[in-house]
């Protein structure tokens, strides 16, 4: 049996303390306290006027919810709580400029033209790809909305989503890499630093934050086995840490050549006669490489050797291009560059493998024969096999 709200105070008066729910912006209980009532009855009819007017109150702020409220106050504390923390920090600064465009309209409100209208700016200065990405976020936004009862309707998912463009992958040749890696002295500490980094990308074709990440307790010399079992965060020199790999299939260990041991082994060398007991692999001053320092240098390089700027995450993909110029089989991409499916590895480099249709044209080449016949078959008509043959196929 539910205890009475309304308690009799020391001097004789009535009080109570009223639980109205909870508020649908913040998600805080809301509590009224009513005091100085000469009877209980007063004080119990305030009790259910406070009760009844609060219901309705509570009701109607919960269909007035902006979007702004929504997003800054509901979504984005919710959503924090379901992606790594780097995944948070780069997609807040894209959901606070974009979804700023309805923050002005009540969530429920908003219709199926207002997101035709907001695509449709968008376009006007961004890539397909770039719109497709954030309205892919405000879907999920409202996805969020419904399961909340702050929308009945997903517009976002109702006008569906600008057409994708197919994007070239940029990378270097083998050549175009050489060009640029000759420019390094390995005799000045920081220009080693820059050979081994860029080294290491382009023939493991590991992710930035992977690479730099990796600790020289992650490569078994002997085997050749480097171990990928982490990624990087970093925000500043001073705050940086271990997160888990992208995906599943991103851990993994990859065997490298005795090429790249080699020039492992001597970074390493050069490495502890600067550093003691340095645990990071690319890192010259104790610390893990900043997310700032290769790609500035990487296009310094390029601009020297004379070939074309490449983002330092196209070191992946040369790794990849150099891999299929070989010749190597997709699943053995696949598992080098950590997809997680053979999907992912021939969309994103399908167009890189050379067209066989014209290998094909030549093996099948000579392969059927036909010896000509030396009579009709009309001629075979009296044979009764090939009667009944006739008879059958009739």
């Amino acid at each position: 049996m539910a205890k009475d709200p309304i308690k009799k105070a020391d001097n004789g008066t009535y009080y109570f303390r009223a639980n109205l729910g909870y508020h649908p912006v913040t998600g805080k209980q809301i509590q009224k306290y009513r005091s100085g009532f000469a009877t209980k009855k007063e004080a119990r009819a305030e009790y259910s006027k406070l009760i009844l007017a609060s219901a309705e109150e509570i009701a109607e702020e919960k269909e007035c919810v902006t979007f702004k409220k929504f997003i800054n106050e509901i979504y984005l504390p919710w959503y924090k709580t379901q992606v790594k923390e780097s995944t948070y920090k780069n997609r807040c600064s894209t959901i606070q400029k974009h979804f700023a465009y309805f923050y002005k309209k009540d969530t429920d409100k908003i219709e199926p033209i207002h997101v035709q209208n907001w695509q449709l700016k968008l376009a006007k200065e961004f890539s397909p790809n770039y719109v497709r990405i954030v309205q892919g976020m405000l879907a999920v936004a409202f996805d969020r909305a419904i399961v909340l009862g702050l929308a009945e309707k997903n517009p976002a998912r109702m006008i569906g989503n600008v057409k994708s463009k197919k994007v070239k992958v940029d990378f270097w040749t083998l050549e175009e890499f050489q060009k640029v890696i000759s420019l390094l002295y390995k005799g000045d500490y920081y220009e080693h630093y820059l050979f081994i980094s860029f080294w290491l990308l382009f023939m493991t074709g590991m992710r930035i934050g992977e690479a730099a990440a990796l600790q020289w307790s992650d490569i078994d010399f002997e085997t050749g086995i480097l171990s990928i079992n982490k990624n990087l965060y970093y925000k500043s020199m001073k705050e940086y840490k271990f997160v888990e790999p992208k995906t599943q299939a991103s851990v993994r260990d990859i065997v490298i050549d005795s090429d790249t041991i080699k020039e492992l082994k001597e970074w390493k060398e050069a490495q502890q006669k600067v550093l003691t007991d340095c645990e990071f692999v690319l890192s010259y001053g104790g610390i893990p490489t900043s997310k700032h320092t290769l790609p500035r240098a990487l296009e310094k390089l390029a601009e020297l050797a004379g070939v074309h700027r490449i983002k330092i995450h196209a070191l992946r993909h040369s790794h990849a291009s150099l891999l299929i110029s070989m010749g190597e089989n997709p699943l053995i991409i696949k598992e080098r560059l950590g997809h997680e499916k053979i999907q992912t590895t021939l969309g994103t480099y399908g167009h890189l493998y050379p067209n066989s249709n014209f290998d094909v044209a030549k093996k099948l080449t000579g392969l059927l024969t036909y010896t000509p016949a030396t009579h009709s078959v009309a001629d075979y008509t009296s044979n009764q096999f090939t009667a009944e043959y006739h008879k059958q196929a009739i």
